[in-house]
């Protein structure tokens, strides 16, 4: 139902020089970009264009913003004292969840068609930009179907439940559910990053199954029907699926109490602890490390392409300001610094997306050299659009002055979102030690990178010398305290090298010479000699 107008005309003033509403976006439709790089990375881009156009419309935006505003609440116990250990969320989040899942954020990818992880990957995207705190859950049961194919007892009964498209929120077994969701719980309060130190253990039963006692400390989305975790067996590490609900009554994994999260408000986070909770285990025993390193890849890759969606988004709303707000008499989208800060801010963003549908592109492949890349590539692309995306939400904040200070524009809530994913699924310094474990562990990987880098050469002289600079920099591995640069190196080196053969040349050309040849200083739009009305049309089909 359309809303009605909203007064302008005040009995002190008349409201002037303010943006008018966003009304429905189509977020495929108003992005250039994303068609691209869809495009090249062989997503769907039909299916993309309809999900894009639904999740842009105004209800969708409003049930982000509801989700966030109305965080979930615990339900420990029911009136009588006895155990619940259930989540309450805002009928927004089921909304948002119904959308997601029942569009195949979760089984896209592997339903045998064409371009799958891309066209997954371009969701989480769209996403990002509306309803950020519900990617996570339907992440999370996207990353676990290939872990399943460890057991295929386990397969055949969860997959198909996974993969439905359809979104059941009730807390019932997973035999009266026409859908189901996976979450993950693997942190502990002594480990941390570090899952060897996972002191959870796993008690073998009679016909196969175990029995679980112990702590978690994170358990992202605690009301998904299942959970995949690490626990101590006495093979070693290994990793369990752990039905939250049985047939014969609800499984004994007690939530302590939700986390009071900064960002990602509309998903619960949950300290849990399992009390005798029934698992069956996924692959041998002292297998876990490899099960869990399997989700990892996906999860990272969907960090990526997620924080290029807050990105999106941030300078979206950005850029509506300036095109409608006037200062010093001149349009805010007219004043030369202005749009060298967003015609900055974009290259980043573009670049951040390019990467990470590339990436996407490789997931898609087969074969021992795709498998090779992938987790490379996951890693190179999370590391450096996590630690974009903050900076870029700030300078975009700032664009709208006080009022993205304020909580009626979407500006704070991407804000508290940026930093989730740059520690969700391993923290910057875990990404660029894993790197360099990963390089030190499996050669073919670097000759891969070193041959995408190579395609490149010849096209720019500027990424030539880049390039060339960094051989000579990084000879051999560096040791683990110049793991930042190295990695930072090498992940700017490989966005250049897709935005090259992908990206307009006033893009590429760009963002050579201010990322690689260093015509920029460390603040957003310190740049000179770019085409800055090229890089504003990157945000709309225009230059505006």
């Amino acid at each position: 139902m359309p809303h009605l107008p909203p007064s302008a005309d005040l009995p002190t003033h008349e409201v002037t020089n303010q943006p008018p509403d966003r009304g429905d976006l189509d977020l495929w439709a108003g992005d250039p970009a994303l068609q691209a790089h869809a495009a090249a990375a062989g997503a769907n881009c039909a299916h993309l264009a309809g999900f894009g156009a639904e999740m842009g419309r105004q209800e969708m935006q409003e049930a982000g913003r509801d989700a966030d505003r109305h965080p979930p609440e615990a339900r420990l116990f029911d009136a009588g004292g006895r155990r619940l250990d259930e989540v309450s969320y805002h009928p927004a989040y089921h909304r948002l969840m119904a959308a997601g899942i029942g569009a195949g954020y979760a089984a896209i990818a592997w339903e045998g068609r064409p371009g799958g992880q891309a066209t997954h990957a371009a969701m989480v995207y769209l996403t990002s930009q509306i309803a950020p705190g519900v990617c996570a859950p339907m992440t999370m049961t996207h990353a676990a179907i290939p872990a399943l194919g460890a057991d295929t007892g386990l397969f055949e009964t969860w997959v198909p439940k996974l993969t439905a498209r359809v979104y059941d929120g009730a807390a019932r077994p997973l035999a009266r559910k026409p859908g189901a969701t996976l979450g993950m719980a693997m942190a502990e309060k002594q480990g941390g990053s570090d899952l060897r130190g996972s002191s959870t253990r796993a008690e073998a039963e009679e016909g196969g199954a175990y029995r679980l006692t112990g702590h978690k400390w994170f358990c992202s989305a605690p009301m998904s029907d299942g959970f995949l975790t690490l626990a101590q067996a006495r093979g070693g590490l290994s990793c369990f699926l752990v039905p939250r609900w049985l047939d014969a009554g609800r499984n004994p994994v007690r939530i302590q109490r939700l986390k009071t999260t900064l960002g990602n408000r509309a998903n619960a986070v949950a300290e849990i602890e399992f009390h005798g909770a029934r698992a069956f285990r996924l692959g041998e025993e002292g297998d876990g490390l490899r099960r869990a390193t399997e989700m990892a890849q996906h999860v990272r890759l969907d960090s990526a392409l997620a924080s290029a969606g807050v990105m999106r988004a941030a300078l979206d709303h950005a850029w509506h300001w300036v095109r409608h707000r006037s200062a010093f008499e001149r349009q805010l989208s007219d004043q030369p610094l202005m749009r060298a800060v967003l015609a900055d801010l974009v290259l980043d963003w573009e670049g951040a997306l390019a990467l990470g549908l590339f990436v996407a592109a490789r997931f898609d492949e087969k074969g021992a050299e795709a498998r090779a890349f992938v987790r490379l590539g996951a890693g190179l692309a999370k590391f450096l659009n996590n630690k974009l995306c903050p900076g870029l939400v700030c300078e975009a904040m700032e664009c709208l002055g006080g009022t993205g200070y304020v909580e009626d524009t979407p500006l704070p809530l991407f804000y508290r979102e940026a930093p989730f994913h740059t520690i969700w699924e391993g923290p910057g310094n875990i990404i660029c030690l894993d790197v360099l474990a990963m390089l030190r562990r499996e050669p073919l990987a670097g000759e891969l990178l070193a041959q995408e880098l190579g395609r490149t050469c010849g096209q720019d002289a500027r990424f030539d010398a880049g390039l060339k600079a960094h051989m000579r920099r990084f000879a051999k591995l560096p040791d683990a305290a110049q793991a930042r640069r190295y990695v930072e190196s090498l992940a700017t080196l490989l966005t250049a090298a897709v935005l090259i053969r992908s990206a307009p040349a006033a893009v590429a050309e760009a963002y050579v010479a201010t990322r690689l040849e260093g015509a920029r200083g460390r603040i957003a739009g310190s740049i000179s000699g770019v085409d800055v009305a090229a890089l504003l049309a990157r945000l709309h089909h225009r230059a505006e």
